[in-house]
């Protein structure tokens, strides 16, 4: 019972002094939140400036033609060769300027079935090349231009591209490329640099399509000589002289018959007797 009292005393002083430790321990610093850091600004992106449109050309051959509404087969042409960005290109640089004639797709309707699809690449580029002169020729000028004109299309010699113009009081334009006689009907446009100007006709030279010669006859063979009739293989050397095979057959053959001939003769004799 005593031991029984002492574990019951020693246990309330083990919660008194546990109690006491637990209320002289220091509170714990409560903990200083950490200021969130402020997020950077956002650095605004410039906006890329939209590139500047190409201002348009004064003197865009196709958009020329284009107006004129009547030139489709020409434009056509004009982009499948490239030649339209030559032009445009020799436009921003030569300060000559160009001159370009125009047929019109009636023109074009006009030429035989099958003519521009009998060429090749490189003659639809000199084709369309041959309707461009490497000056501006106001119309007012054609009376003093010097004949035969070079076209871009190569070499104004007789049977290349050349390109001759007539006009009678700068009134009435003829062409002429040796092949076929156009008229100038209408000026379509007319700047510092480009004059273009409706043909008639497409404008065919004479390297395209100029009459060729004829080749020269190639010579006649020689007649070959009529020779005597051979004479007949009884009369030739090789038929006379006989084959030793023919010969060897030949003997041999003699030699049977005189056996034969001499056993029928003993045949007889002996039947007779």
């Amino acid at each position: 019972m005593q031991a029984m009292r002492r574990l019951v005393r020693v246990l309330v002083v083990l919660a008194v002094v546990a109690t006491a430790a637990a209320q002289q321990a220091p509170t714990a610093a409560p903990a200083t939140p950490t200021p969130a850091t402020p997020a950077a600004p956002a650095t605004p992106t410039p906006a890329t400036p939209a590139a500047p449109a190409p201002a348009a050309g004064s003197s865009n051959i196709t958009g020329v033609l284009a107006k004129g509404g009547q030139f489709n087969t020409f434009i056509r042409l004009l982009k499948s060769t490239g030649v339209a960005s030559q032009i445009d290109n020799q436009l921003a640089n030569n300060g000559n300027g160009l001159t370009v004639f125009a047929p019109t797709d009636n023109a074009f309707t006009s030429l035989p079935s099958g003519t521009l699809n009998s060429l090749s690449d490189q003659d639809k580029n000199a084709l369309v090349q041959y309707h461009v002169v490497s000056t501006a020729i106001p119309q007012s000028q054609f009376d003093t231009v010097s004949n035969p004109l070079r076209t871009q299309a190569g070499s104004s010699s007789p049977g290349e591209y050349p390109l001759n113009i007539t006009s009678v009081g700068g009134q009435q334009v003829n062409i002429s490329t040796g092949v076929v006689n156009a008229t100038v009907d209408n000026t379509l446009y007319s700047g510092d640099n480009l004059v273009v100007y409706q043909v008639n006709k497409v404008l065919l030279p004479a390297k395209l399509f100029g009459t060729t010669e004829a080749p020269a006859p190639a010579p006649l063979a020689p007649a070959k000589k009529k020779g005597k009739t051979p004479a007949s293989v009884a009369d030739s050397p090789e038929a006379a002289e006989a084959s030793p095979d023919a010969t060897t057959s030949l003997a041999a053959a003699r030699v049977t018959g005189g056996r034969l001939a001499a056993a029928l003769a003993l045949a007889a004799v002996w039947w007779g007797l």
